[in-house]
C-alpha cells in the first residue's frame, strides 16, 4: 500500500512541479525545492526523503544542502521543527506538496530571525568602515587615491589607431589567417 501511495503522490508531483524550476526531483523518494528566490539571504532549499512506509511515517526532512550554509544552525534546526509538526498533522495522507507549500506561505515567518542576523550584520559591518580611518589617538588616516597611468602623446596615437571611435578593436583583430596558418603546419595530410 505505502508503494502505490508514494508512485500515485510521485506522478501528481511530476505533473505539479514540472515546469517549476525550483523543484529538483533528486530520485525517485527524494525532492529538493528551494524556497524563495536564488541568491536572497532569505531563501531555503528544502529536501523531503520518503522512507519505505511513507506516508504513514513522516518523511526525513533535511536543510543540510550547501545551498543552506547562509542560514544560521539555530534557525535551521527551528524551520526544521515546524516543518516536522506540519508532517506529524499529515501522517497517513501524501504530505511533500503540502509541506512545501506550506513552507513557500510561511517562508518571512521561517526566516525573520535570519534577517535579524543579516541586518545585524551589516550594522557592525557598517560601524566597522566608519571606525577604520581613524586611528587611536583621534587622527583621521587619509586614504589613498590610485592614479591615473598617464599616457604619451604617442602612445594614445597607437591606440587610436588600433581601436574604432568607441575605443573597441576592429572585429577579427586577432583571427589567424587561415591560408597562412594552413601553409605552416602544413594541413591535412592525405593517406
Amino acid at each position: 500500500m505505502p508503494k502505490e501511495d508514494q508512485e500515485e503522490e510521485l506522478e501528481v508531483l511530476r505533473s505539479i512541479y514540472e515546469s517549476d524550476d525550483c523543484f529538483k526531483e533528486v530520485n525517485d523518494t527524494t525532492f529538493q525545492y528551494r524556497i524563495g528566490d536564488e541568491g536572497e539571504g532569505m531563501s531555503f532549499l528544502l529536501e523531503v526523503s520518503w522512507g519505505e512506509d511513507y506516508p504513514e511515517v513522516c518523511p526525513d526532512i533535511s536543510l543540510d544542502a550547501f545551498y543552506n550554509n547562509h542560514i544560521h544552525r539555530e534557525i535551521k534546526d527551528d524551520i526544521l521543527q515546524r516543518i516536522r509538526e506540519q508532517a506529524e498533522e499529515n501522517l497517513g495522507l501524501a504530505m511533500t506538496f503540502t509541506l512545501v507549500e506550506w513552507a513557500k506561505e510561511n517562508r518571512e515567518e521561517l526566516m525573520a530571525k535570519q534577517q535579524e542576523l543579516i541586518n545585524n550584520k551589516r550594522l557592525q559591518e557598517e560601524s566597522r568602515e566608519e571606525e577604520s580611518p581613524e586611528r587611536p589617538g583621534g587622527q583621521v588616516v587619509g586614504k589613498k587615491v590610485e592614479k591615473k597611468e598617464q599616457l604619451t602623446k604617442a602612445q594614445k596615437r597607437r591606440i587610436a589607431d588600433r581601436t574604432d571611435y568607441k575605443g573597441e578593436r576592429p572585429r577579427g583583430w586577432n583571427w589567424v589567417d587561415v591560408v597562412k596558418h594552413l601553409s605552416k603546419t602544413g594541413g591535412k595530410q592525405d593517406g
